[in-house]
């Protein structure tokens, strides 16, 4: 898509859809597997709406390091979560998530898709070296939750 900034990693997951969407889509348990828990042991946090279901939301303010924004959910489905996220602070911006799920035999392979319009800053800016990691983290974190004995 012209204009558009994409950033996404994928790992494959010893564990059905049916098991991933829960972790996905009820934002609460995003404290489990995150890659950015870890940014901010004063994080505040605010959810809305029923955990799960479109339309529920995550609203997040921490120090320098993890920021500020707003997260809601905008699709769930057995293919996968939808999620709209806006920063506020270190900057504005506006993005889509997609968490896609697509069986593989025992696993599913498990693809985090970020979607961003390009702005000036995206220009200077390696988005994918920048967040790609935290991806990368945050699935090994999710394979650890669903996998552990």
């Amino acid at each position: 898509m012209a204009g558009t900034v994409v950033v996404e990693r994928t790992a494959r997951i010893r564990a059905t859809p049916e098991q991933l969407v829960p972790l996905i889509s009820r934002l609460p348990e995003w404290t489990q597997w995150s890659p950015w828990e870890d940014l901010d042991p004063d994080l505040r946090r605010e959810y809305s709406g029923e955990p799960g279901e479109v339309g529920s939301a995550y609203t997040w303010s921490g120090n320098r390091k993890a920021g500020a924004g707003e997260m809601r959910i905008t699709a769930v489905d057995p293919d996968g979560v939808g999620i709209h996220l806006d920063f506020t602070r270190p900057f504005r911006s506006s993005n889509e998530l997609r968490f896609v799920l697509e069986p593989e035999g025992d696993s599913t392979r498990v693809t985090w898709r970020m979607e961003t319009p390009q702005k000036l800053y995206t220009r200077f800016v390696n988005l994918d070296k920048l967040i790609g990691g935290d991806f990368e983290k945050g699935l090994r974190k999710l394979t650890q939750v669903v996998e552990a004995p």
